[in-house]
C-alpha cells in the first residue's frame, strides 16, 4: 500500500528589522501526515509509533482537543479537527486532513506551529487550520476557508491575541501565507505591528523526502533530539534579542489581550 505521508527537511528563517535587526537560520525537519495512515504507519515504520514510545511517535494528546474547556480524552485528532472544521463551517467528515508537524523525538516534542491542510476527492485544498504552541503550552488556532485561499496559497492577515514571544506584543498581527504542500514546502509568517509596520519574517522553506525507515534514521542521525534543539534555540535567541535591549513583553501583562487560548497554562498555586 501506497503511503501519502512524507518528510520536508528544510530551513527556517528569522529576520527581525526593528526596533533592532536581528537575524538567525537553522535546519529542521517536518512531517506531513495523513491523520488517516497513523496506524498504518505505526505498523510499516519499525521507528515510529501512535501514542507509545518510540524513536519517533505522535502523540494524539499534543494536538488540538474539542471541547476547549474539558477535552474528550477518547477521541483521535482526526475527530477533534473535525469538530473544529464542524464549528467553523465546514464538514470535514469526508476530507483527507494532512498535518505538518514535528513529532516526539524519544518522548519529548515541542511543537511551535503545525498545520492541517484539508483537501477533497479530487485533492483540491478546501482549508487549513495553523496551531501554533508557545512554551508554556499553550496553543492558539487560526482558521483559513477557502476565501483565504489564493491560488495553492492561504493568505490571512489577523490579530494575535496571544502570547507567543516576550519581544512581541500580544495585540500585533499575523501575516499567513501558508503554500499548500507539494514538492517543496514554502510557508512565511511575519508580524505587522499596530501601525502597519512589517517588523519580523519568518519562513520555511523544504524539499520533499520519502517516508522511510531509513529516512527516520537519518533524520535523526543530522539532527539528533529536534525538539529539544528548537527550545534550546528559542531560548538561547530570547537571551541575545535581551542583550540588545529590546522590548521585553510579559506574559502576564494585559491577559484580556489573550483569547481563545487552548490548553491554557495554569500556574501552581502553593
Amino acid at each position: 500500500m501506497q503511503i501519502n505521508s512524507n518528510i520536508y527537511t528544510a530551513k527556517v528563517m528569522h529576520h527581525r528589522l526593528a526596533p533592532k535587526k536581528h537575524s538567525f537560520w537553522y535546519s529542521v525537519y517536518m512531517f506531513y501526515i495523513d491523520l488517516d495512515e497513523l496506524d498504518l504507519l505505526a505498523k510499516k515504520l519499525h521507528w515510529f509509533s501512535r501514542n507509545k514510545f518510540n524513536l519517533f511517535s505522535f502523540r494524539d494528546a499534543e494536538h488540538l482537543q474539542l471541547p476547549k474547556e474539558n477535552p474528550d480524552q477518547n477521541k483521535n485528532t482526526r475527530q477533534h479537527v473535525e469538530a473544529y472544521l464542524k464549528e467553523n463551517g465546514v464538514d470535514g467528515s469526508r476530507l483527507k486532513i494532512k498535518l505538518l508537524t514535528n513529532l516526539n523525538v524519544l518522548g519529548y516534542n515541542f511543537n511551535p506551529v503545525s498545520f492541517y491542510y484539508c483537501f477533497d476527492e479530487k485533492e483540491n485544498p478546501v482549508c487549513c487550520v495553523a496551531e501554533i504552541s508557545n512554551t508554556y503550552r499553550e496553543m492558539k488556532l487560526f482558521f483559513f476557508g477557502k476565501e483565504e485561499l489564493h491560488g495553492d496559497t492561504f493568505k490571512k492577515i489577523t490579530t494575535k491575541y496571544f502570547y507567543v514571544s516576550p519581544f512581541i506584543d500580544h495585540d500585533d498581527s499575523f501575516d499567513f501565507k501558508l503554500k499548500v504542500p507539494d514538492n517543496k514546502l514554502d510557508i512565511k509568517i511575519d508580524d505587522i505591528d499596530k501601525h502597519g509596520n512589517r517588523f519580523f519574517i519568518s519562513t520555511l522553506i523544504g524539499e520533499k523526502k520519502p517516508l522511510t525507515n531509513a529516512a527516520l534514521l537519518r533524520c535523526f542521525f543530522s539532527i539528533p533530539l529536534i525538539p529539544l534543539q528548537i527550545m534550546g534555540m528559542i531560548h538561547w535567541q530570547a537571551l541575545k534579542l535581551w542583550i540588545k535591549k529590546i522590548p521585553f513583553h510579559p506574559k502576564a501583562k494585559n491577559p484580556e489581550l489573550q483569547r481563545n487560548v487552548y490548553k491554557p497554562y495554569k500556574p501552581q498555586v502553593k
